[in-house]
């Protein structure tokens, strides 16, 4: 019998990275298990690892249509819903005074928009003492150069998920976030980078973290896990994956 067995459990954003380190967890624990993804390439190998044990769909977060036609499909292959992750989320690098309004509007209608009308239109679905945990980021506590939009949205997702935990807490559902420090993923969270310039923001990341290393992604998923399904007396807070970083940890560490 596998940890999770019995369980219905919807990862957006989970067919590739931290997402699909969650989901692979998940499904190795006997969850029943449905994922989402945009990303063709993505989906194909999503499908190719997990399959028949997952289900991977294409939804776009930021497209309401989308969102409507993952309910359905949520309410056709799972009947419910006991835990929802959201990740899905895009940045971009840019400092303030050359942010064009389409990367704002691209990262809002993501990272927030989206995380906010997929969780409205998944929420009939979440059984009562479900849980919600939202993948948030280190910047929420941090000021990063560059980060300008990419921040706003991870606070204002952080925002919203506190506020839904008061919300629900007649339903028992605990809502919580985690929130990633620099990662080692095949990204690294920024879309479109060389070889050489994911090895520099690496080089950057270990430099500026106290830890002096990335973070893993089984480091994050096991914190998510944890917010999912084990801390059950725990319901709005954001835990950092991040080496120290948020906190600003002395360099003896």
């Amino acid at each position: 019998m596998g940890a999770y067995e019995g369980k219905r459990a919807v990862v957006i954003g989970g067919t590739h990275g931290m997402g699909m380190g969650v989901a692979e967890e998940l499904v190795a624990g006997d969850a029943r298990v449905l994922l989402t993804g945009r990303n063709e390439r993505n989906l194909e190998e999503a499908r190719a690892k997990l399959a028949p044990k997952a289900h991977v769909v294409r939804a776009d977060a930021a497209d309401l249509a989308d969102i409507d036609a993952l309910a359905a499909t949520v309410r056709e292959q799972l009947g419910g819903i006991d835990f929802l992750h959201v990740n899905a989320g895009v940045s971009g690098l840019a400092p303030v005074a050359e942010v064009t309004e389409e990367a704002y509007d691209w990262m809002f209608d993501v990272n927030a928009k989206g995380a906010f009308f997929t969780v409205q239109r998944l929420l009939p679905l979440i059984a009562d003492h479900g849980s919600i945990v939202f993948t948030t980021s280190v910047t929420n506590v941090s000021s990063s150069a560059g980060m300008s939009v990419y921040s706003g949205t991870k606070a204002a997702l952080l925002s919203f998920g506190r506020v839904l935990a008061s919300e629900l807490l007649p339903r028992g559902i605990r809502v919580n976030a985690v929130a990633p420090g620099f990662i080692d993923t095949p990204s690294m969270g920024v879309p479109g980078l060389t070889e050489e310039q994911r090895e520099e923001f690496m080089r950057v990341g270990d430099a500026a973290t106290p830890m002096r290393r990335h973070g893993t992604i089984a480091e994050v998923t096991r914190a998510v896990l944890f917010l999912g399904f084990e801390a059950t007396f725990t319901s709005g807070q954001e835990i950092l994956v991040d080496g120290g970083l948020g906190l600003g940890l002395g360099s003896e560490l």
